[in-house]
């Protein structure tokens, strides 16, 4: 039988152990390790949830200037782009193709309207009727002024013979050579010579002012007439279609050969030497939109500085469009429809507390950010001012230098602590 090793063993006394194998240092460090093990297990027993470093983005908070500005699509188009109309029904008989180059007064169709060109013709005819009338009439007025005239100045002849008749008869009833019958019979001749020779007189001005108002009433009928037939010429020299400005053809809205009635559409000129941009902004910048706001335009690559020029007056699809006319000279290159984006500025704001903006600002509706305290993300309750494309004004809530979580709280579930991993 094999036996044991208990006969070997003997019991040692506390006393009996050396000093150097029990270090104080051993339960300083024990206690240590303990007091941080539970720092550590209070943070994370704390916190509901726990989340890699490397899903989340992170941005300190700051003081200083903040623009406020906003972002949107756009297209280019054309500042002037006349569409022309048939001024008359009929045929059309175009001269140019869609996207053909074209100057200034060039004709560009030619519209036959057989009943426009017929009108004319008799209104010319009316006008020639006219014109003989009146140079009629001014010889009917020359005429019946001159026998006016001629029966004033027989008048005066007669009354002239009679005043001499009786100065004779006068001399002679002085002397008695003649009756006292003869005298009177003279004195009444003379007075009756007078009498005619005056109602001649006013009776060639009246005739003279007769036939020249006459002549005016035909004057004025050929004036008239002359303006209807001016009318009328233009109206069919509009027959003829020209381009209203040096640019190119953007559509065509008829076949060649087509019969149009009146004031339909034909084409499109498009000036391209005269470009702005169309924006679309969101109805909720619609109140601070005003007219001379700066706007840069992304074209590319490159940016060019514009300014806004027009704003629509109503709100489509919760959209306000908004024109951007270019500052200083046109970007090269550009086309029709050519899609861009652009930066409206609002206004700066000097010495504000302000953070990079990220998707938080919408996941939490701008009332919540997660702050980083000590490796844990707390939710605490903040207030946003103004916002712009990068960034956004705090309020309330973060004060500048501490870290925020802006891209990634979607994974946090609304826990009021998260832990985060390194």
């Amino acid at each position: 039988m094999i036996r044991d090793t208990s006969a070997q063993d003997r019991s040692l006394s506390t006393a009996q152990v050396p000093a150097s194998r029990r270090p104080l240092w051993l339960a300083g460090a024990a206690v240590l390790a303990l007091v941080l093990l539970g720092w550590v297990l209070s943070g994370w027993l704390g916190s509901a949830r726990a989340v890699s470093a490397d899903r989340l983005r992170i941005a300190e908070a700051s003081r200083g200037l903040l623009v406020r500005d906003a972002s949107a699509n756009g297209r280019v188009v054309a500042a002037v782009s006349p569409t022309l109309y048939a001024p008359a029904g009929g045929t059309v008989a175009l001269k140019i193709l869609a996207g053909d180059t074209v100057e200034a007064g060039q004709v560009l169709a030619e519209i036959d309207s057989p009943e426009l060109r017929n009108e004319l013709q008799r209104e010319q005819a009316t006008l020639a009727q006219l014109e003989a009338e009146v140079a009629r009439q001014r010889i009917l007025a020359r005429k019946a002024s001159l026998l006016a005239q001629r029966e004033a100045d027989d008048a005066e002849v007669t009354r002239l013979a009679a005043l001499r008749d009786l100065q004779r008869a006068e001399r002679g009833y002085e002397l008695g050579a003649i009756a006292q019958v003869e005298f009177l019979r003279a004195k009444d001749a003379m007075a009756s010579a007078d009498i005619r020779a005056r109602h001649a007189a006013s009776a060639s001005g009246l005739e003279t002012q007769d036939v020249a108002l006459a002549l005016k009433t035909q004057e004025q009928l050929l004036e008239r007439q002359r303006l209807v037939t001016a009318n009328l010429e233009r109206r069919v020299d509009e027959l003829n279609v020209r381009a209203p400005v040096a640019g190119i053809i953007g559509t065509l809205s008829i076949a060649d050969r087509a019969v149009v009635p009146a004031n339909a559409p034909l084409m499109t000129v498009v000036d391209l030497s005269r470009l702005e941009v169309e924006i679309e902004m969101p109805e909720s910048y619609a109140e601070d939109l005003g007219l001379g706001m700066g706007a840069d335009v992304r074209i590319g690559a490159a940016t060019q500085a514009g300014t806004i020029s027009a704003i629509s007056p109503e709100v489509v699809n919760n959209q306000v469009l908004v024109r951007v006319r270019f500052s200083g000279e046109q970007p090269a290159g550009l086309r029709q429809n050519q899609r861009v984006t652009a930066r409206v500025l609002f206004e700066e704001k000097p010495d504000v507390v302000k953070l990079a903006r990220g998707p938080f600002v919408e996941q939490l509706g701008g009332r919540f950010a997660y702050v980083i305290e000590n490796g844990i993300a707390v939710r605490r309750p903040i207030r946003l001012g103004a916002t712009s494309v990068g960034e956004v004004e705090i309020l309330e809530g973060i004060a500048p230098g501490e870290r925020v979580v802006i891209s990634g709280t979607d994974t946090f579930a609304d826990a009021e602590r998260v832990a985060i991993n390194d």
